[in-house]
């Protein structure tokens, strides 16, 4: 998904929250600056949160009521050994009926299970991109 500027990455986002798989986690790969915590933020905001949606780069993990269902926000880049996730209470997240967003999921690698969706994010030129791991689910969001 090509994600020419800001307006065409938050619409794109906007349209995805609508259909990002509510079991599981989705994994956001992407070096700094590429739009994690950016897609994140449109698609909490898309679910019905009014609130700012700040990265959890410092906090780690938030979460989101929303009128659409929960939401969960992880940002694992400070993340000092997997393990930690356990006292983060991040398997009852993973494991429950919420839609759960995890910025940096390799960090987490051995504790958590495979990602039912991942979103690679990168930059192209001025703007950005995205890869997904599951083509299929890129026509229910385009």
């Amino acid at each position: 998904m090509n994600l020419n500027n800001e307006a065409a990455a938050a619409a794109w986002a906007q349209r995805c929250a609508a259909h990002l798989p509510r079991a599981g986690y989705i994994s956001l790969k992407g070096p700094l600056g590429a739009g994690k915590s950016f897609f994140a933020r449109h698609v909490i905001q898309a679910l019905g949160h009014t609130g700012t949606v700040p990265s959890p780069t410092y906090t780690l993990i938030e979460h989101y009521p929303t009128p659409a269902g929960g939401c969960w926000h992880l940002d694992l880049y400070r993340l000092g050994d997997p393990e930690e996730l356990e006292f983060l209470n991040v398997r009852d997240a993973i494991a429950g009926d919420e839609l759960v967003l995890i910025e940096w999921a390799a960090r987490g690698e051995g504790w958590l299970p495979e990602p039912t969706l991942t979103l690679d994010f990168d930059y192209d030129g001025d703007g950005r991109i995205c890869h997904l791991s599951r083509t299929d689910w890129l026509s229910n969001a385009s």
